[in-house]
């Protein structure tokens, strides 16, 4: 697998977990619905400063598992792996549907902004999320990490802004395709779900034969 494929299977990944409804996504449109569009982007703006966060533990980790525990970074790979693809079954199995979006209740612009990272940065489930991705794409055969890492915090940050940013734009089409469109929103995980599954099982296989 050459790095640009590499590249594009970590983008599938990425969108298939940022476009399924969960909490950031509520606590954007809930901001853009109850305070404009500005604070939408605010919002969104502090959940990419949380993910950037994540992305650099998540380097910092392979990052240092690949020059101090070489011999663990194909079992860390491996386990990741499987991480990934049992959250991508438990989305096949799932029904997330959205039933509202409760009004925010933040003040100002820079409010919905701290709360925004402060959420994302205690979330337990992002720290594990990023060390199961990230030994699967950042690879030391690909050349130094940390220009990979910078690419793929980007990609991270540029991802989350386009879908949320998105939303928060167009925060009154986006609740009507979200609320009460429980088939739309089932679909949504379920082939986010069947993304994951597909994309882990080839990290994992080109893993191996490494």
């Amino acid at each position: 697998m050459t790095y640009t494929e590499n590249l594009w299977l970590y983008f599938t990944l990425l969108f298939g977990i940022i476009v399924v409804p969960g909490m950031d996504m509520i606590f954007v449109l809930a901001n853009a619905l109850t305070r404009g569009r500005m604070a939408g982007l605010a919002a969104t703006s502090g959940i990419m400063a949380g993910g950037l966060v994540h992305s650099l533990y998540g380097a910092l980790g392979v990052g240092l598992l690949a020059s101090l525990m070489p011999v663990l970074f194909k079992p860390l790979l491996i386990l990741g792996a499987l991480y990934m693809a049992w959250i991508g079954l438990g989305l096949l199995r799932s029904s997330i549907i959205v039933d509202h979006v409760g009004p925010a209740d933040t003040r100002s612009n820079w409010e919905a902004f701290r709360r925004g990272a402060v959420t994302c940065l205690i979330n337990p489930k992002a720290y594990l999320f990023m060390l199961a991705v990230y030994p699967q794409f950042l690879r030391p055969d690909f050349g130094p990490l940390a220009p990979q890492a910078a690419i793929m915090a980007a990609m991270t940050a540029g991802t989350q802004f386009a879908v949320y940013g998105g939303l928060a734009v167009a925060a009154g089409r986006a609740r009507e395709m979200l609320v009460g469109n429980g088939k739309a929103t089932v679909w949504v995980g379920r082939i986010a779900g069947l993304l994951l599954v597909l994309v882990c099982l080839l990290t994992l296989w080109e893993g191996v034969k490494a």
